[in-house]
This record gives structure tokens, sequence and C-alpha cells, in this order.
């Protein structure tokens, strides 16, 4: 990798690592300040490294000058009474010296601020995307496609967030071991966006974002290890993210094109992997409740443990998004399911449950509706609604190899149409 790679490399994925560090030193107060010098670190970086050569150590390079900057800037501030002071001197002892770091719950600072986002004075909309921006490096456009809604609405709500972590001036303090699962539903469940964001970008280049899967598998890896958060809950959610991780490496092509799991080579999945996620659905399995991340984990094992795509049991997939509707009903849920029914009960029967889903029009936006609906309706033989569908699809994706993939079932379409014109 160039200079320049090497620094675009670190703008995306030490930036919130760094601010996470920082904050959790300084304080949620400083929030502002720790995300300013990383900002200022990164683009120190991007000015110098191409020119003078990239450190041996970058991510030590980055960190010890975003520490220098905030402690500059501490320094500068002439308003800090005696007590204060006492505190500059705190912060600078640990700024110059961070091998001297302690932690006593969790070791990983994204980890233990993300406990602290999930403040029960803030709303669980308001955590969640706090966290996926500032610890998770997603971008508003990013987690505005989690949840679909606008950009802009999740930037009013990145702006109450940083008012009410102001206001409230909530203190770096990981609540006590016995109330740390009052919160883990919230850090579950955005490190379940952060691992979907990883396996289906909504944006950029690649439709594949490997880091940001493994980031989240590493994070509820760490979930596991600790007494009051390996939750048969926690160990659900590692099996789904580590079945479907096992298929990252065969979604695409050589040529980056848009493989479909029919299309899939199985031999390029990661059977280590899938067993280690089968591993902890048995773990999972202990516990008497059953999740969302049960049911999604379940399906993900159909899929991986299946040999070939005949062997699929799709009335056990179609029987589990059932009780997943049932559990926790989204339109997304719905649609999956209906590819499910597509499946057992064949195509008409997969566009009627489309039409059936409530909120549909929350669907329309999503260029997946489109392009399961366009689909369905080439199965059933009717290639005119088809290509209006993938063309529509076409007009929503973002994604270069998604285009691709819609462009290939257009052709196809239209050659379809010819023919049966000719």
């Amino acid at each position: 990798m160039s200079a320049s790679q090497i620094t675009e490399h670190f703008f995306r994925h030490e930036g919130a690592r760094l601010v996470a560090t920082l904050t959790a030193h300084l304080g949620t107060h400083q929030l502002q300040l720790a995300e300013d010098v990383v900002q200022e670190a990164l683009v120190r970086a991007l000015q110098t490294w191409p020119y003078r050569g990239v450190p041996d150590n970058p991510a030590a390079w980055l960190t010890q000058t975003a520490k220098n900057l905030a402690l500059d800037q501490l320094r500068r501030e002439q308003r800090w009474n005696t007590k204060q002071d006492s505190i500059a001197v705190e912060h600078e002892r640990w700024l110059s010296s961070p091998e001297n770091e302690t932690h006593d719950t969790f070791a990983d600072d994204t980890l233990r601020m993300m406990f602290v986002c999930f403040h029960p004075q803030l709303s669980t909309e308001v955590q969640t995307a706090f966290a996926l921006r500032t610890l998770c490096g997603l971008s508003p456009a990013e987690i505005g496609a989690a949840f679909l809604i606008s950009e802009a609405a999740i930037a009013k709500r990145l702006v109450r967030a940083r008012q009410l972590i102001r206001e409230l001036a909530l203190p770096f303090v990981l609540p006590e071991p016995a109330d740390l699962p009052d919160r883990l539903d919230g850090v579950l469940g955005t490190l379940y966006l952060l691992f979907n964001e990883g396996y289906k970008a909504s944006s950029g280049e690649r439709l594949v974002r490997e880091d940001l899967c493994h980031e989240a598998i590493r994070l509820v890896t760490l979930l596991t290890a600790h007494p009051a958060t390996q939750t048969p809950r926690t160990f659900a959610l590692l099996a789904l993210m580590l079945l479907n991780a096992a298929r990252l490496r065969a979604r695409t092509d050589d040529a980056g094109n848009l493989l479909r799991l029919h299309e899939q080579d199985r031999a390029d999945w990661d059977q280590t992997m899938i067993q280690r996620g089968i591993q902890c659905l048995g773990r999972a399995a202990q516990g008497t409740a059953i999740s969302e991340y049960h049911l999604e984990a379940g399906i993900a094992a159909c899929h991986s443990t299946a040999p070939d795509e005949a062997s699929t049991n799709w009335p056990r997939i179609l029987a589990l998004y059932d009780q997943l509707l049932t559990l926790k009903a989204s339109p997304v849920t719905a649609m999956n399911r209906a590819v499910a029914v597509a499946r057992v009960h064949g195509p008409q029967a997969g566009m009627d449950a489309l039409d059936a889903i409530k909120d549909r029009s929350k669907l329309e936006p999503y260029h997946l509706f489109h392009v399961i609906r366009g689909t369905f309706a080439a199965e059933i033989g009717d290639q005119i609604t088809a290509l209006t569908h993938f063309r529509q699809a076409g007009n929503l994706a973002t994604l270069p190899a998604e285009r691709d993939f819609i462009a290939r079932r257009i052709r196809e379409g239209e050659a379809l149409v010819d023919a049966t014109c000719s």
C-alpha cells in the first residue's frame, strides 16, 4: 500500500478507536476535544506521511500525536482552579505514559465506551446512533441505511446526543458488573448493525467490508468472556456473525461481481468458522429465552450446514422466519421471509407475501425489495413486470457490484422479451 492508501485506511479504521481511547481517559464531557484532536492527528498524517514516509508503527504515531494535541489544548486553557490543575497533571501523566494504563472491567476502550453510551438517561435511538458514529466510525448515511431512515434524521439524533452528553455531563464510569446486563441489549444491537454494514455495505465501492465484520466479531467475543455479559443472547449473536462471516469470501467473484447464495462455491466457505458458530449456537441454547439472534443464527446455520443448494432445509427456514416475525416484526424481516415462502410454496406465494407486508412503503426506497419482486415476476413468467422492478432497483442501488448485478438481470430480461416478441 502507498502512503496515501495507508493514511486513508487509518482515517477509516483508527479514528473511532482513538476517539474511544481519548474519551475514556478525558471523560465524556471532553468528547468534542477528543474528536477534534483525533481529526487533527489524521490530517497531519495525511499531510506528512506521503512525503516523509509511513512510521514503523502508524497506529502508535496517531495515538501519541492525538494525545499530545489533547495535552496542548488542556495546557492552553487558563480557567483551571487548584482542583482542575491537579486533574490536568493527572491527564498529563496518562497522556505521556500509555503503557501504564489499567482497566478494571473491559480491557477494550471501544467496548467500555459503548456501555457508557448506553446510559439510561439517553434514549435507545440516541444511544445507538451515537455509538455507531463515534465509536464504530459509520457515517450518518450508513447509520440511516441501517434504520431505513434519512441521513438528515440521523444527523439530528447525533446533534441531540452531543447536547445531552454535555448537559448531563456523563462521567466515564462503567456500571457495576451486576448492572451491565441492563445495557447489554443496546450494545449487542449496535454491534449487530456494525456487522451488517460490513456484510453488505450501504455505500462506497465494495460490497463487503470484512474489517467491520471482524471488528464486530472481536467485540462480541470479548462480551462472551465476561461473566456479566456471557448470556445466551450474546452467544447467539456471536453464532450468527460467525456463520454469516464464514461465507464472506464466496460472496463475490475475482472481478468483484456479486454472487447469490446458490452461485457461491461452498468450498470457499470457512468451515472452521462454521464449526465455531455451531458451537456458540449450542452455548446459546442453554437458556430458556429465545431472542431474534437465536432465530437468525438458526437460519444461518441451515444455509451454512447444507452441503449444496438443493439440500437447504427451506421449510425449516420458513418456520424460523415465522417465529422471528412474531418475536420482532419489521418490514425487512417480512421481506426476507417472502423469499423463504417462495422457495417452499412457489414465486406467486412469495409475491403475495410481499404484497401483504405492513409498512411496505418503507421498503420502496430499498433496491433489494425491487430485486426480489423482479425475481418473483421473472420466475412467474412476467418479464415485463420483472424488468420494471429491476430498473427501479438499478436506479436505487449505490454499490458498483449491486448495480452490475442488476444490469445483468436487466439484460437477461430484455433478451427474453426480445426473443418472445420475435
